[in-house]
């Protein structure tokens, strides 16, 4: 075993990892490739240094040639139609589609069985209460109700002769004649009779009660219907239909109304405010009747995601027929004094609803406003503007706050929405009760 070889390669391996310094004897040719290295390493930095001030000069330029373009632009006047806000006077309502129906209807079964023998109304005729309509012979359950008496008549002399027997039984068992079982007896057969008289009386009530029913009466007052039984046919009873009673006056209309709008309507019947209905024709044209709003269904269908609601109407000329489709007019609420924007000048942003409102400086500025809501091209505001002051109703997409603008005014069928719905121009329904050429000041929500 020779250890000595195994000092300079253990040496050598020091030097590697940088222990002992390098030999102070290194080849010319070792030390030139790396003062070659250091030079190329030192050009990559330096290019790598030029690239990249070279690309941040750049963004820079491009940056400040942007902030020109954009105070250029900002210097220019920006073109935009403008209209005037209005403050008008209007009632404000839902609209929908409705069905009229019986305010009570009355199907009339008979409540016994027999003949008709009379027919007291004629068919279309206004009843009242209390009104007999048909009669059903009575004649079976007269028989009846006279035996019932007879059976007890009958059983009150059993009574009676039950009552002395107990009595003298009693005297003779406190006499010691009798026994305490013979006493029973005649007690139980007394007890027997008592019972038999409570179910004559009953029989008697029930009997009194079915030749009632052979009298049909009307429960409501209303309008009849078409007859569906002649007389002398056999009526059976709780199965044959004999009329339709329907109640006109007042009269009902059920109509829905989508689940977005319900909430304003449930929060006014809430407080107690009896909402005004307007009921029109199919063409929404002619007004036929006032009534007020009743009630709405304690749930929302599902499948169609509206909820229902009942209108009541005096009907007192007979306007409203039933299962008759109209026209309702859900008044919500009347504005005197409303302010009126086109719609297009409502913008929508993260913190609300704003408009451009026109300075007197030629520039705008955002302007937030409280929308009540929008009724077809206009839209009502809460808050935020004042009659007399100009907005924006195109060209808002492409202003800023404080940006000079071009003001032009806007054609009445974009301030306005349509033509003929300027202020003061909506006339009255044709054929409507007091239509007038007054200015009608009616508004519609949809």
């Amino acid at each position: 075993m020779n250890p000595m070889p195994s000092a300079p390669a253990s040496e050598s391996r020091q030097r590697e990892v940088g222990v002992l310094p390098p030999p102070p004897n290194v080849p010319p040719e070792k030390k030139r490739n790396m003062g070659v290295r250091y030079v190329v390493f030192a050009l990559l930095i330096l290019a790598v240094g030029f690239g990249a001030w070279r690309i941040r000069s750049g963004r820079k330029q491009a940056a400040a040639d942007a902030a020109q373009k954009q105070a250029a632009m900002a210097n220019r006047p920006t073109p935009v139609q403008v209209t005037t806000v209005q403050q008008r006077s209007m009632p404000i309502f839902l609209s929908a589609l409705g069905n009229v129906t019986p305010y009570n209807t009355v199907t009339l079964k008979a409540r016994v069985t027999g003949e008709l023998t009379q027919v007291n109304f004629t068919e279309g005729q206004k009843v009242y209460q209390g009104q007999t309509l048909m009669v059903i012979d009575r004649r079976p359950f007269q028989a009846a109700l006279d035996q019932a008496r007879g059976q007890l008549a009958h059983d009150q002399a059993l009574l009676k002769n039950a009552a002395a027997e107990f009595a003298r039984y009693q005297a003779l068992y406190k006499a010691g004649v009798i026994s305490r079982e013979s006493l029973d007896t005649q007690e139980s057969a007394y007890g027997q009779y008592q019972g038999a008289i409570t179910s004559d009386q009953a029989a008697i009530e029930t009997a009194a009660l079915q030749l009632r029913y052979c009298t049909i009466t009307s429960p409501i007052n209303g309008r009849i219907g078409l007859r569906l039984v002649d007389r002398g046919n056999l009526i059976t009873a709780n199965t044959t239909n004999l009329i339709v009673i329907n109640q006109v006056q007042p009269i009902a209309a059920y109509f829905t109304l989508p689940e977005d709008q319900l909430p304003q309507v449930l929060k006014k019947l809430s407080a107690s405010q009896r909402l005004s209905v307007e009921a029109y024709d199919r063409a929404d044209v002619q007004q036929l009747a006032t009534g007020y709003l009743l009630t709405a269904d304690n749930q929302i269908d599902p499948t169609t995601g509206t909820g229902k609601l009942k209108a009541v109407f005096q009907n007192e000329d007979n306007a409203l027929f039933p299962n008759q489709f109209i026209n309702i007019h859900l008044i919500l609420e009347q504005k005197p004094d409303a302010i009126v924007v086109p719609a297009v000048a409502l913008q929508h942003g993260t913190r609300g609803d704003f408009v451009w409102l026109l300075k007197d400086d030629k520039t705008v500025t955002m302007q937030p406003v409280q929308a009540l809501l929008t009724e077809g091209s206009r839209t009502i505001l809460q808050s935020g503007v004042t009659a007399g002051q100009v907005v924006v109703v195109d060209g808002a997409d492409r202003l800023r706050q404080g940006s000079k603008v071009d003001a032009r005014q806007a054609r009445p069928d974009r301030a306005a929405g349509v033509a003929n719905l300027q202020p003061g121009t909506a006339t009255a329904p044709a054929g409507a009760q007091g239509a007038n050429p007054q200015p009608a000041k009616r508004m519609r929500q949809q």
